[in-house]
């Protein structure tokens, strides 16, 4: 236990700092976490954050940021961003130290650069308590949630919701008009997207079923397919596809995707389809394996 706990600490130090570094170094504030750092600072100030342009996030998301409200925008970000990355790698060597090479994934390096939730939202699949991070950003959430659901976690969900609808009663109706200018693209509809749908030779497993349902999400960049190496078990798989993932990374730096179309058509060959053969030829795997007890 203290060699987990000094190895998460070691991890969520290194990645908050680097994150706050580059945050920093390309003057981008809190990246993708500002909009839930104005969310809170809205509601606190009891103004609406959906009068924002381009506040896409729900109040949920808000709650999470209220704790750093008073820090700078980029101390905020890379501190949320290794604080969850600490509790990712706590809740991965469970399973073994072998588990921990899912944090040199291309996607996680990209959720660093912009201070993601991927890497929470996957921590919540791990611990009940945290699932409520699933509501933060629903696209990805809901298909953890459908595929690690547990009696505690559902009830922190509930309550979690609760918070929400007592601070902001009709904030769903607000943040729903707001989506109409979300830009996305959807990995299953964009060849070879299709082929994804051989996971359900597979269908009895629980792997089969969260990259299903996350690759008929809307999503934005590499990033938002992090949550897909809770997949991977074995230290085989988990290179295999990490390996190849980088494809999308090295494509990115020399030629910027033109559209979501072809960001679609990336993430699809170089991270859906390298999993699909973790899905279709990964050993079976025990109904609750990866998941914490209710």
């Amino acid at each position: 236990m203290r060699s987990r706990i000094a190895v998460s600490l070691a991890i969520g130090v290194a990645s908050g700092l680097y994150c706050w570094i580059l945050l920093r170094h390309f003057h981008l504030g809190a990246a993708d976490f500002h909009s839930a750092l104005d969310a809170a600072q809205d509601l606190l100030h009891g103004r609406n954050p959906y009068q924002r342009p381009l506040q896409l996030y729900p109040i949920t998301a808000a709650l999470f940021a209220l704790p750093l409200h008073r820090l700078s925008s980029d101390v905020a970000a890379g501190l949320f961003f290794g604080c969850s990355s600490a509790i990712l790698a706590f809740g991965l060597t469970r399973q073994g130290y072998a588990q921990l090479l899912v944090f040199l994934v291309y996607p996680y390096w990209a959720a660093l650069l912009t201070a993601q939730w991927a890497p929470l939202i996957m921590a919540s699949a791990l611990f009940p308590i945290l699932l409520p991070a699933t509501t933060a950003k629903p696209q990805l959430g809901l298909p953890v949630i459908l595929t690690h659901p547990t009696r505690r976690g559902l009830a922190a969900c509930v309550l979690w919701m609760a918070l929400s609808f007592a601070w902001m009663p009709r904030w769903p109706v607000e943040w729903w008009r707001q989506l109409g200018s979300y830009q996305h693209f959807v990995p299953l509809l964009v060849w070879p997207g299709p082929l994804l749908l051989l996971a359900l030779f597979r269908y009895r497993r629980r792997s089969a079923w969260l990259m299903l349902l996350l690759s008929v999400t809307p999503q934005r960049w590499f990033y938002d397919s992090f949550v897909l190496w809770l997949i991977p078990k074995s230290r085989r798989s988990i290179v295999f596809t990490a390996a190849i993932s980088w494809g999308a990374g090295i494509l990115r730096w020399y030629h910027m995707p033109s559209n979501f179309a072809q960001t679609a058509r990336w993430a699809d060959w170089f991270i859906y389809l390298p999993m699909l053969v973790a899905v279709l030829f990964g050993a079976d795997e025990p109904a609750t394996r990866g998941e914490a007890p209710a």
